[in-house]
């Protein structure tokens, strides 16, 4: 049987693991998180480079580190929980 304890640090790390995953396999983007990504573009009459906005939500830090943050945080609130004791 598990304890409230044990549940609440498993979905802790499972949220750690699931955001670092997910931030990784969405581009690793140091920055803040974008909804708008600019792609260079090269005009095929004029040679002249321009930027063209694809419109793409790509995960940032601030995702990274609020996803770090909760989990540490019920990481944080397991330790306070008691263990039941039983009673004969």
């Amino acid at each position: 049987m598990s304890t409230p304890r044990t549940i609440i640090r498993f979905s802790a790390l499972i949220l750690m693991v699931a955001t670092l995953g997910w931030w990784m396999a969405a581009g690793a983007h140091r920055g803040w998180s974008m909804n708008r990504v600019p792609q260079t573009m090269t005009d095929e009459f004029t040679g002249l480079d321009y930027v063209e906005y694809q419109d793409r939500f790509v995960p940032g830090i601030d995702i990274l580190g609020g996803g770090i943050a909760l989990a540490a945080l019920a990481l944080t609130v397991s330790f306070f929980i008691r263990p039941k004791t039983k009673t004969n």
